[in-house]
C-alpha cells in the first residue's frame, strides 16, 4: 500500500516516495560561484577521494557554470576528456565562456534532456553529479541512460547534502539520505560500493554498474 501511494504522488519518486526538488534556474548561477563554496563543500577533497586518473573520460552531469568541470579538466589532463552536461542552454553558454577564459580545451559541452544526458554509450569512466540528482524530475530514465554511458567498470558518484543532519543549512528537499539514494539508484541496476563522509556537509556516494 505504501508503494502504491508513493507511485501516485505527483512529483515524487515511485520507489522511495521522495519529493523531487525544483531545479535551480540559470538565474541562480551566482550561488554556484559563491566565494564560500570551497570551504562549505571542499570539492578538491571530493575529487581526491575519487582518485581520477590522467587520461580518464569523465562526465560532469548538471555541470552548471563549470565550477566542478574546470577541476575535472585539470585532473584528467590533456589526454583525458570531460563531458560537461546540462539541460539549460544558458548554463552551457556560461560554461563555454569560462572555458574560453581559462583556455581549457579538453571539455565537450553536451545539451541534455530531463530524461537523457545524451552521453555516448560506454564512453566514460566516471559520472559525477554534484548536488544534482535530487532535482531530476525523471530520475529512473536518467539513471538508465547514465548506466548505458558508463564503461563496464565505470562509477556513478553522487554528492548530496546530508538530509540526516538538520543543522546543515540547506532546504530539506535539496538534501538526501544515504538510504534514499541507495534505494532509488540500486533499483536501476547500480550497486552502492562506498559511502565516504570526508566532506563537511555532503555524502560522497559511489555506485558501480
Amino acid at each position: 500500500m505504501a508503494w502504491t501511494l508513493a507511485a501516485q504522488a505527483p512529483n515524487a519518486h515511485p520507489v522511495s516516495g521522495r519529493r523531487f526538488a525544483p531545479v535551480m534556474g540559470w538565474q541562480g548561477a551566482d550561488w554556484l560561484e559563491r566565494s564560500e563554496r570551497d570551504d562549505e563543500e571542499e570539492p578538491d577533497v571530493a575529487l581526491d577521494v575519487l582518485k581520477i586518473s590522467k587520461g580518464a573520460a569523465v562526465a560532469d552531469v548538471g555541470a552548471g557554470s563549470g565550477f566542478i568541470t574546470e577541476r575535472l579538466a585539470r585532473r584528467v589532463g590533456p589526454t583525458g576528456k570531460v563531458y560537461a552536461n546540462d539541460v539549460q542552454p544558458q548554463m552551457l553558454e556560461m560554461l563555454k565562456r569560462r572555458l574560453e577564459r581559462r583556455k581549457i580545451t579538453n571539455v565537450e559541452l553536451v545539451q541534455g534532456a530531463i530524461d537523457d544526458p545524451r552521453l555516448p554509450r560506454e564512453s566514460v569512466d566516471l559520472e559525477l553529479l554534484v548536488d544534482v540528482y535530487h532535482e531530476f524530475s525523471q530520475p529512473q530514465a536518467m539513471l538508465r541512460r547514465l548506466r548505458e554511458a558508463l564503461k563496464p567498470a565505470g562509477r556513478l558518484v553522487l554528492l548530496e547534502y546530508r538530509k540526516e543532519d538538520p543543522s546543515i543549512p540547506i532546504r530539506f528537499e535539496h538534501k538526501m539520505t544515504v538510504a534514499e539514494a541507495k534505494l532509488e539508484v540500486e533499483a536501476e541496476g547500480f550497486t552502492l560500493a562506498k559511502v565516504d563522509e570526508s566532506l563537511p556537509r555532503q555524502h560522497i556516494l559511489i555506485f558501480q554498474r
